[in-house]
């Protein structure tokens, strides 16, 4: 049986509250985004004529192989999806249990829609691909769908650092806060430079995924009373 030790009015988990909290839906909020740059990485490094100094891991959807980025960005738009139902149960109606959640769904949604809509080739990938091309229908709205997603992303981690704060979390609170401001400038920058928008978009996955990690954590330790020894 997991025994927790009261401290005042406060309870101090063992480790079981907290693997068992991640078993639920809201782990596809937690995983999502490491799962996502993990494929991203590995396939960059393995296709032919990719550079992260040049191209955006949107673009592994493109060539032969690009089914996998693909299957990629419809697993990840799942788990954020799925994860953002968890994260409405653990925050359970309190600070930002409704549109944290919603927010958190519109990002998941937007990777879906990047499935749907793939980039534009160029910057040499694939292989053989001209530096500069004209901008398609479809690339024109994958740009779209990540500006809509990553703008949801951002708004999400703001009003996440709410319950992060009612739950005494100060310090997760005040980085949710600023995590947003060096996501947009990654996206600022992405004219001039790829790798700092891959920074940017990839902070913002990492930090969801914590958050997500934290409240669903601390929801489960609430909501269970502690156990006093003598």
């Amino acid at each position: 049986m997991t025994r927790t030790l009261s401290a005042g009015s406060r309870a101090v988990p063992r480790s079981g509250d907290a693997r068992s909290t991640l078993r639920g839906p809201v782990a596809g909020a937690v995983v999502a985004g490491p799962l996502f740059l993990g494929a991203g990485v590995v396939q960059g490094l393995t296709r032919d004529g990719f550079d992260f100094g040049r191209n955006a891991i949107s673009q592994l959807a493109l060539g032969e192989a690009g089914w996998i980025q693909t299957v990629n960005f419809l697993l990840a738009g799942a788990l954020l999806v799925t994860g953002a139902a968890g994260l409405r149960r653990a925050l359970g109606g309190g600070a930002g249990g409704t549109w944290g959640p919603a927010l958190t769904g519109i990002f998941g949604a937007s990777f879906w829609a990047a499935a749907v809509f793939p980039a534009d080739a160029g910057a040499g990938f694939p292989a053989g691909a001209p530096d500069a091309t004209t901008m398609s229908g479809h690339g024109t709205a994958h740009m779209a769908a990540g500006m809509i997603g990553y703008l949801a992303l951002c708004a999400a981690l703001v009003v996440l650092a709410r319950p992060l704060a009612a739950r005494g979390h100060r310090g997760w609170a005040v980085a949710s806060r600023l995590v947003p401001v060096a996501v947009l400038a990654g996206f600022m920058a992405s004219a001039v430079s790829v790798p700092a928008f891959t920074a940017g978009a990839g902070l913002g996955l990492v930090w969801l995924a914590a958050v997500a990690a934290r409240l669903a954590v601390t929801r489960r330790i609430a909501g269970r009373p502690p156990l006093h020894r003598a």
